[in-house]
């Protein structure tokens, strides 16, 4: 069983980065004191629910976790620097400090190395979140002792929901666009001037015009999406948030 280190500091460690051209050593102290700080760790680099779940969403709430006091959010792995940076570059993860601990000594530190030798992996952090306070451990999700990648309690809204249990988050926000078009334009700015985060889909970058009409049904941009919801085009936006 993994058990939590709440209370108790985090391991005294320095990692080995590689930024620009420069190796460029960090250590504990540097990210943790004197701030507070959410980490998260998990399995591995590219890894299906890492990349698609646990990585992206704390991404997404980053300026939610900024507005209740957290200055900085870290997500470590027990891969190298070029991994890792490889990997923010993929995800476009701009929010979020990766941290390389190659050799996994912050991660033993912790008590949370495990080895996944049946799938080729070699010793790997068991995935967890924490909310540390210079330096000290105040709270800690260690996801469940169970066969596989449980991914229960270790989520961004799990420790938002901790933060601020008042806070209402925002619906997920997305809308397909075409470069040059003035009503994508339109839309992004009805949702800029009500404070909305979005994520913008460009067709001929992100997505094709046929994946366009297979989720809309439509061939016109832009098509916004709320909360799963398919709202249309710019009027059908600006009709939503008039009857909103």
């Amino acid at each position: 069983m993994f058990a939590s280190q709440e209370g108790k500091r985090v391991p005294q460690v320095t990692f080995h980065t590689r930024q620009g051209d420069s190796w460029v050593d960090v250590t504990t102290d540097e990210l943790f004191k004197g701030k507070t700080v959410i980490v998260f760790s998990l399995p591995g680099a590219f890894t299906p629910t890492c990349s698609s779940s646990h990585l992206p969403r704390y991404n997404e709430l980053a300026s939610v976790f900024a507005q209740h006091g957290v200055d900085s959010i870290l997500c470590v792995s027990v891969n190298d620097t070029f991994v890792m940076n490889a990997w923010k570059a993929d995800q476009h993860a701009d929010n979020i400090t990766f941290i390389p601990d190659g050799n996994g000594d912050f991660t033993r530190g912790m008590e949370m190395l495990v080895e996944k030798a049946d799938l080729g992996f070699g010793p790997r952090s068991w995935r967890y979140s924490m909310l540390v306070r210079d330096g000290v451990v105040a709270k800690m999700f260690v996801e469940p002792n169970k066969p596989g990648d449980p991914f229960e309690v270790s989520d961004a809204d799990t420790m938002l929901r901790y933060l601020a249990p008042e806070f209402k988050v925002q619906e997920s926000v997305s809308l397909f666009t075409r470069p040059g078009c003035p009503f994508c334009t339109k839309a992004k700015q009805m949702l800029i001037d009500r404070g909305i985060q979005y994520e913008e889909i460009v067709l001929g970058q992100d997505a094709t015009t046929v994946s366009l009409r297979a989720m809309t049904g439509r061939a016109t941009v832009p098509q916004v999406f709320i909360g799963g919801r398919h709202i249309g085009g710019s009027d059908d936006l600006e009709k939503f948030f008039h009857v909103a």
